[in-house]
């Protein structure tokens, strides 16, 4: 059973190449989280948000990295961080072309 874990918080940049640059270092340390399938990053710069699109292969380890970013961001001076997790139906979401 697979869990994705939505978190997005408002964000006034940097965006685009220069959030790259801001963000790699953190990417790399997320990329080692343990049940982390996949990430993918988001950015809207019209409304000023940001956030991702987490895929756990449990429900613990979501559950324990949502509480550990969540801090995080905080740290970094976030607020209004929101976050779900979600159940993953996969047989549905093969349909439509998931790869987990």
């Amino acid at each position: 059973m697979k869990y994705l874990l939505q978190i997005d918080f408002p964000f006034s940049g940097p965006f685009n190449e220069e959030f790259f640059e801001s963000m790699k270092d953190l990417a790399q340390d997320i990329a080692q989280e343990e049940g982390l399938i996949s990430k993918i990053w988001t950015e809207n710069e019209e409304t000023k948000e940001a956030g991702g699109i987490y895929v756990f292969d449990n429900l613990n380890d979501a559950n324990r990295y949502l509480q550990k970013h969540t801090k995080r961001l905080e740290s970094f001076g976030f607020t209004n961080i929101r976050a779900k997790i979600f159940k993953i139906n996969e047989e549905l979401s093969s349909i439509c072309k998931a790869n987990f």
